[in-house]
């Protein structure tokens, strides 16, 4: 496993949410720093039963 985060940089707009490797570095003009390396797509699976959430991080789930 490697350590990440999610990436939330949108306004007014509707995105896939990425994860980018690393910890996040606090930005000098609030939030987080752009990363530097490659962002991955987020896809996220639920249970329709108990409502469990799991979470994957893969170029296939990039919006087509």
């Amino acid at each position: 496993m490697k350590q990440g985060f999610v990436v939330d940089n949108t306004y007014g707009a509707q995105v896939v949410s990425k994860w980018a490797a690393g910890a996040p570095r606090k930005s000098f003009w609030g939030g987080v720093k752009s990363p530097d390396e490659d962002l991955v797509p987020i896809g996220t699976y639920r249970c329709s039963s108990c409502g469990y959430l799991e979470m994957y991080a893969r170029p296939e789930f990039a919006a087509g």
